[in-house]
């Protein structure tokens, strides 16, 4: 737990201030870089926010956490600078041709008769993938590269709560979501981050 002393900010106090520095840039670079094309954009959005934390930390009132605020300010800057068509949109209305699109294809369940809906085939079973694969750097850039195609609203979500550990509250604050939007982004990115680890896995599983 960070704890933040926010009246050391008001008066300038600058050892304060690197302390929050060196508590949150490591997230909210995280996060810029979601929304950033390189992470020479992000470094810059995270620059920007830090500015705009200082010129506004007299406005801030408690009413959310201050990790909080500094990350819906991150989100701002980031909407800004993006394109102004997606600059114009706010977080919930993100959508494209993916968000709608089944998180599993629709040939992994059956079609037809007593157990339509159900599973085709039997889950992957992990559990014979040797402990050094799980644990592989190799198998953590699969995860990364599969968090990076999702679409971006999926991509938030789950970066916010599977990577970063928010809570569902915390999430829907930032982002201003419905819970039930929520819950729907979080449980489709899992889904395709699921179908990517399941194809590598097997293809490791048959290589042993």
């Amino acid at each position: 737990m960070i704890v933040v002393d926010v009246q050391a900010l008001r008066r300038g106090d600058e050892t304060a201030f690197l302390s929050l520095v060196t508590a949150y840039n490591p997230v909210l670079l995280r996060l810029a870089m979601v929304y950033s094309p390189t992470r020479a954009v992000a470094e810059e959005t995270v620059q920007e926010t830090w500015i705009a934390v200082l010129r506004g930390i007299d406005g801030f009132e408690g009413r959310a956490a201050l990790r909080t605020w500094i990350c819906r300010i991150l989100v701002n800057i980031a909407h800004r600078r993006s394109a102004a068509e997606v600059r114009s949109l706010p977080f919930s209305s993100f959508s494209n041709n993916h968000e709608d699109s089944p998180a599993v294809a629709p040939d992994r369940f059956l079609q037809s008769g007593p157990y339509a809906g159900h599973w085709a085939s039997p889950l992957p079973d992990w559990s014979s993938v040797p402990e050094h694969k799980l644990l592989s750097d190799e198998l953590k850039g699969v995860v990364a590269d599969a968090i990076a195609q999702l679409p971006e609203a999926q991509r938030i979500v789950i970066t916010l709560r599977d990577v970063e550990g928010w809570t569902s509250e915390e999430t829907c604050e930032l982002l201003e979501l419905e819970p039930g939007h929520q819950r729907v982004l979080l449980h489709r990115a899992r889904s395709r981050v699921r179908a990517a680890l399941d194809r590598y896995l097997v293809a490791e599983v048959a290589e042993e």
